[in-house]
């Protein structure tokens, strides 16, 4: 526990909270969610974070009553015991984070290639995104790891940019591009909502804050609701924006650099190119951060026997861990594309949640939550999974098979490494 001093303040947990969701996850989100609701993208985006800020409400109870960094692996230990459902979540939530990285390198390439004037090539999107991750890999491998300022001057520069960019965009929009009859079938609205909850995600990092917070009990929820605010606000803007500046069908074709595409308009090809740059500056921070985190994530499981030994091995100035996501990493790459990837990443992010908040209705007289919210809350998520499996599956069974698929290999990596290692779930005192 940090000394008083050195605490986190109320506003510091928001910045932490806006800088987790806002940037990278909007450049590669925007044309993803777009491409399903259309000119009604904008109603998605704040559907989502009202989804985000109840199962929010849920999270904010239980970091106060267990402050641990561990976030969710501790709440679901707490709820469900030490146990092999326990522990294969635990591992599915690093599994998240690789199916992060791999979302934000599929961005990195799709700007990245758009740059240099080589878009349409999947090819090329795939290089440069194998590129980005080999690159970090190797500067992580020398041992430059999280740097916080660098980190936050990166969110600073992407915020100033995108407001700066919404807020000429809705003065120049055309109305007639955001007449209510262009937009689709309420349907369509409700099935983009797990594409859009997952730009909200970030939130949960918040959580990791409980033990250094001043006053948890208040401070981590007004936190939550604050970052999941502004961040709403500013991704609702930029999608009336995108699509007040650009036909459907415009945003569609460029899916995956939908926000590049929308600034040609007003600020022709330098606006294009600016947009771009800032893409890959901020999808390479984060993807710089994540992969760090990731690879600390992984080290930790193997020191408490949740992975093999060998991913807590020396290598360089890092971890084995590093090598292990940046393979798994690059398989993604290669062989999804970026709207299976944000699909996937959307409905396990969803799932764990929707475990999280069912096992806190277990252990709900030790928060002294509303029973109400909670419940709200785990229904809420578990119909935006069940609209978003409905509208996958009616072109293909794909999505479906990946998550099933990575759920399967969650418990599977747990099983095989209790009978080899003997894994178990470290459980924190109330």
């Amino acid at each position: 526990m940090l000394k008083s001093n050195n605490k986190i303040g109320l506003w510091s947990a928001v910045g932490i909270g806006v800088g987790a969701m806002i940037g990278a996850g909007i450049f590669a989100l925007m044309g993803q969610a777009g491409a399903i609701a259309g000119k009604a993208v904008y109603i998605s985006f704040i559907l989502g974070g009202i989804v985000a800020a109840i199962s929010g409400y849920s999270l904010a109870k239980l970091g106060a009553r267990f402050p641990a960094a561990g976030g969710i692996v501790e709440y679901v230990a707490q709820s469900f015991g030490v146990n092999i459902f326990s522990g294969g979540i635990s591992v599915l939530l690093y599994l998240s984070s690789i199916i992060a990285l791999a979302l934000l390198a599929k961005a990195f390439g799709s700007y990245a290639a758009v740059l240099f004037n080589l878009k349409g090539s999947l090819i090329y999107t795939n290089v440069f995104a194998l590129s980005i991750m080999t690159i970090l890999g190797i500067i992580q491998y020398f041992g430059v790891k999280k740097v916080v300022k660098f980190q936050n001057v990166a969110i600073i520069i992407t915020i100033t940019i995108l407001v700066g960019f919404a807020t000429v965009g809705l003065i120049y929009l055309k109305p007639e591009l955001m007449a209510p009859a262009l937009y689709p079938s309420s349907n369509k609205i409700l099935f983009s909502i797990a594409i859009t909850f997952f730009s909200y995600e970030g939130f949960r990092i918040i959580t990791h804050t409980a033990e250094d917070i001043v006053n948890p009990e208040k401070n981590l929820m007004k936190a939550i609701f604050i970052s999941i605010g502004i961040a709403m606000v500013i991704y609702t803007a930029l999608a009336y924006a995108v699509f007040g500046n650009l036909e459907v069908d415009k945003v569609i074709e460029a899916k995956n650099y939908a926000l590049a595409e929308a600034s040609k308009p007003i600020f022709g090809a330098i606006g294009f190119t600016i947009i771009s740059i800032t893409a890959l500056f901020s999808t390479s921070s984060s993807i710089n951060a994540v992969l760090y985190a990731t690879t600390n994530i992984s080290y930790q499981m193997a020191k408490d026997g949740e992975f093999p030994a060998f991913f807590a091995k020396q290598l360089g100035l890092s971890r084995v861990g590093l090598l292990v996501s940046l393979v798994v990493t690059g398989l993604l790459i290669l062989f999804l594309d970026l709207l299976q990837i944000a699909a996937v990443g959307s409905i396990t992010v969803l799932f764990i949640h929707a475990v999280t908040h069912l096992g806190h209705l277990k252990i709900i007289d030790q928060t002294r939550a509303s029973k109400f919210l909670v419940v709200t809350a785990l229904l809420t998520t578990l119909t935006v999974i069940a609209l978003f499996l409905i509208y996958s599956i009616k072109d293909s069974y794909t999505i479906l098979f990946l998550f099933v698929g990575i759920l399967a290999l969650s418990f599977l990596l747990e099983f095989i490494s209790r009978l080899i290692i003997n894994r178990k779930v470290a459980k924190s005192n109330p």
